[in-house]
């Protein structure tokens, strides 16, 4: 993962997304997710995950359940609701777009 304020900022537009194109894949407890967005280069700590899970829930763009199975500690569990899927086909619809535009501007020789 590169640092720098410019991928901090990239990261942190589309971190959100991100996590709901997980969670539209299946429910996930909080560390899983931090991992895969680690594993993807898309975080370098737990400490931006959590936060912005929360956000995801107060906004209703997620729900979220503690499970305890076969003795382990307890896990919140966060699932998409449908708010959630909503916005993340928006956001679907709209990348495409965006990034044209964006190399568009940056590498006008190529388009």
């Amino acid at each position: 993962m590169a640092d720098g304020s410019v991928a901090t900022q990239l990261r942190k537009g589309v971190l959100g997304p991100a996590v709901l194109a997980l969670l539209e894949q299946r429910e996930r407890y909080g560390l899983e997710i931090v991992r895969e967005l680690s594993d993807a280069g898309l975080v370098a700590s737990e400490g931006t995950v959590y936060p912005l899970l929360t956000r995801l829930q107060d906004a209703g763009r997620v729900a979220s359940d503690w499970v305890i199975a076969d003795g382990a500690r307890p896990r919140r569990f966060y699932r998409l609701t449908p708010a959630g899927r909503a916005e993340l086909a928006a956001f679907r619809a709209e990348w495409p777009v965006f990034a044209r535009a964006v190399h568009g501007i940056l590498d006008p020789e190529r388009h």
